[in-house]
């Protein structure tokens, strides 16, 4: 699946997107796999409620399944102005 970083946590992990082969049942599971592989995603997904995430382009919650999944977007909170 096709995963997508957004403003900061796209500077912390250093790219806007990667193809990612994965067995993750949720995203929390594919947050999880992502954050052992270095101290980069470590610091991008070290606090979960300064993020969103979209599944296939609906916003979800960290617990939404990822069977049949093709893209996973991270993003922090928008703000209005």
């Amino acid at each position: 699946m096709d995963v997508l970083y957004f403003a900061w946590v796209r500077e912390r992990i250093g790219l806007p997107r990667e193809r990612v082969e994965t067995d993750a049942a949720t995203v929390s599971d594919l947050v999880t796999e992502l954050s052992a592989r270095e101290d980069r995603y470590a610091a991008a997904f070290a606090d979960l409620s300064a993020l969103r995430v979209a599944v296939d382009q609906e916003l979800t919650d960290f617990d939404a399944p990822l069977a049949g999944a093709r893209e996973v977007a991270f993003f922090p909170p928008m703000t209005g102005g």
